[in-house]
């Protein structure tokens, strides 16, 4: 299947628009505005070019990996048992990052427009229609993105010149009004989302041409204009401290948004942006945990041995109460995500550092 179905540097690109300019657009803006206020913009500018040289890493394991199923040159290189290791943690990692997008999402849908739909109905649905996703293959995910990312971008321009009416950007002075110290802080949120990135390793075999460092520096522009558009969105249009009281900036700056002088709650259209991103999103995640089990093209193994856990781990997040898990999600999972991934790629790194005759005599000790 990898070896026949290739994708191109522009359906890369407006994946990781989709699958992580949703985490960057909606969940990093509450906290960043809660800690550094009116200068988040800031913040997201030099959480950008303070993980540029980190993106350096992602391209010298591409290199040394030869663009080879990541599991696969795991596996040549620290043995079948250090490959299953570094994988099942990063399998049981993915589940929990699809699965609190999709408790944000529902929790949000839940608490706006369908206030008395059961929880276990919206679960359900979402999870079978997101599965039916990644039961089919990455041309289908990255065809079915494109569709949906283009009426997501128009939308997201619709809502920003729209609203400019109401726009002040007076409040977005005096600049750190607060110190340095703010910012600096407030600098992992966004970056939990900017370093989302070295999940592309684990697609890189999908792809026709290798990554160059341009490419990622225009996925990483990207990243940041659609962090700071909404952030200072909020900001200009509710001032620093109503949007830092809100749960989700970029929805409320469409109740401010109307057609003309008579037509208004246009908001509807944010409902299509957000569960188009939480399905492209968790679509994509569980395709990479898929791919890394093997079970790419096998509709029965998905639905029989994915499925389950993830239904399991969804009503188990439930338990947990809505502010609890806004905290969790806002807060200490962000922070966990960078560290997740900030340490896996040193690990990669070390991994590909390794000296050829140490690999070749540790993979023959690992086989025996």
């Amino acid at each position: 299947m990898s070896n026949s179905i290739k994708i191109g540097i522009l359906h890369i690109i407006f994946i990781c628009m989709t699958c992580i300019g949703l985490k960057n657009h909606i969940t990093v803006i509450s906290p960043v505005l809660e800690t550094a206020k009116r200068d988040g913009w800031i913040t997201v500018l030099l959480a950008g070019i303070a993980i540029f040289p980190w993106i350096l890493w992602i391209l010298y394991i591409q290199k040394k990996s030869r663009m080879k199923p990541l599991k696969t040159w795991l596996t040549e290189r620290i043995g079948k048992v250090g490959a299953k290791i570094l994988l099942f943690g990063l399998v049981i990692f993915a589940y929990f990052l699809a699965a609190f997008t999709l408790r944000e999402t529902i929790l949000w849908m839940s608490s706006t427009f369908l206030e008395n739909t059961p929880i276990t109905f919206l679960i359900l649905i979402y999870i079978i229609v997101c599965f039916l996703l990644v039961s089919t293959n990455i041309q289908t995910i990255v065809t079915v993105n494109a569709f949906i990312l283009f009426f997501v971008i128009i939308f997201g321009f619709y809502a920003a010149f729209t609203n400019m009416q109401v726009k002040n950007y007076e409040l977005l002075l005096p600049m750190l009004e607060h110190g340095l110290r703010p910012v600096l802080i407030s600098m992992i949120f966004p970056a939990s989302g900017f370093i989302e990135l070295f999940l592309l390793l684990f697609l890189q075999h999908y792809f026709k041409k290798p990554l160059k460092w341009y490419h990622l520096g225009i996925i990483m522009f990207c990243f940041i204009g659609l962090t700071m558009g909404p952030l200072i969105g909020a900001i200009v249009e509710f001032g620093p401290e109503e949007a830092a009281k809100q749960h989700y900036p970029a929805y409320e700056e469409w109740t401010l948004v109307s057609l003309g002088r008579f037509i208004e709650h246009m908001d509807f259209l944010s409902v299509y942006q957000w569960l188009a991103g939480t399905f492209i999103r968790v679509g994509i995640i569980l395709f990479i945990v898929c791919d890394i089990l093997n079970f790419t093209g096998q509709p029965k193994k998905i639905w029989l041995y994915m499925v389950p856990p993830f239904v399991i781990l969804n009503f188990s997040l439930f338990l947990i109460q809505d502010e609890n898990f806004l905290t969790w999600n806002n807060y200490y999972f962000l922070e966990i995500t960078f560290l997740f991934f900030f340490l896996l790629s040193i690990i990669l790194i070390l991994i590909s550092m390794l000296d050829k005759k140490t690999v070749r005599r540790d993979t023959q000790q690992n086989t025996k």
